[in-house]
């Protein structure tokens, strides 16, 4: 445990680092058009875009809340948060269907569980998302940050039960427990994404006894299957930038292809540490900055 918690600690300090310099960098070399309130599109702008993308893509399949990346580099940029907000789903959608044509392949996707899933998944998206084109986020960023330390800790207290698959749970039909905690999940989803995939991972692995190899192809899957929904309300409100979302996705797309094969190599265990950094640095993210 005390390794994984200087790792954290570590990536936490270089995150924080790179934030500011890409921040300072931005700035440095993007000007706002004053006539559009957003940066002028540029060949440097479409780098970034895409390599930020492909560290998204990969990072949400592994574990979830790296949309925050992209996110924020859009409102630097000088999109509108509920642009912002809008313009991710795109890369989502993409990286999330590549992924999933990864995981269905290799064998590691219960298609069927993730059919079941997603209808309640679908129904909360809509609702949410509804709710997302008008609402304040900060102060359920600052809960949300709590509850994702909440569930750092029981991933070190009991990293066993997040690498082994508990079969007797997975052959199970999915209780009415576990559709209301994915339409719930769903509403968030709606409403602003980021870090919904951390959720739908707890939920799989502890309640569901999936291991996270299995549990990240059902959870890339059910979040390809609600994104669409979410999309075209954004799109519908005016809150989408198509040009800077499709630029990003490009990225995401690649490495929404490439993370399932590192994924099933590496196994169950190199998957629970990453996902315990990405549930700590997250966390600091929503509570502090």
């Amino acid at each position: 445990m005390f390794s994984v918690l200087l790792i954290i600690s570590l990536c936490f300090t270089l995150l924080i680092k790179n934030i500011c310099v890409l921040t300072d960098f931005i700035n440095q070399y993007f000007s706002i058009n004053p006539e559009t309130g957003v940066a002028d599109i540029n060949a440097v702008i479409v780098v970034v875009l895409i390599l930020c993308g492909f560290v998204v893509g990969v990072i949400n399949t592994f574990a979830g809340g790296a949309t925050v990346i992209t996110y924020s580099i859009f409102m630097m940029l000088g999109l509108p948060a509920s642009t912002a907000n809008g313009s991710v789903r795109i890369g989502v959608m993409i990286q999330t269907f590549a992924s999933s044509v990864t995981f269905y392949r290799k064998g590691k996707l219960p298609l069927k569980k993730g059919l079941i899933l997603s209808i309640p998944i679908l129904i909360g998206t809509v609702i949410g998302a509804s709710i997302a084109v008008t609402l304040d986020m900060e102060v359920f960023e600052k809960i949300l940050g709590v509850g994702f330390l909440i569930m750092l800790f029981f991933l070190l207290n009991n990293p066993n039960k997040w690498i082994k698959e508990q079969v007797e749970k997975t052959s199970e039909k999915a209780k009415p427990i576990h559709l209301l905690l994915f339409f719930l999940m769903g509403m968030y989803g709606g409403f602003i994404h980021i870090g919904v995939g951390l959720f739908v991972l707890a939920t799989l692995v502890s309640l569901m006894g999936y291991d996270l190899i299995k549990a990240n192809a059902l959870k890339i899957f059910i979040v390809f299957m609600y994104t669409p929904a979410a999309f075209i309300i954004f799109l519908l409100n005016g809150q989408v930038d198509l040009l800077y979302g499709l630029i990003a996705a490009i990225g995401n797309m690649m490495g929404g292809i490439v993370a399932p094969h590192l994924a099933i190599k590496k196994g169950n265990k190199f998957i629970s540490r990453f996902l315990a950094v990405i549930m700590f640095v997250f966390a600091m993210k929503l509570l502090f900055f």
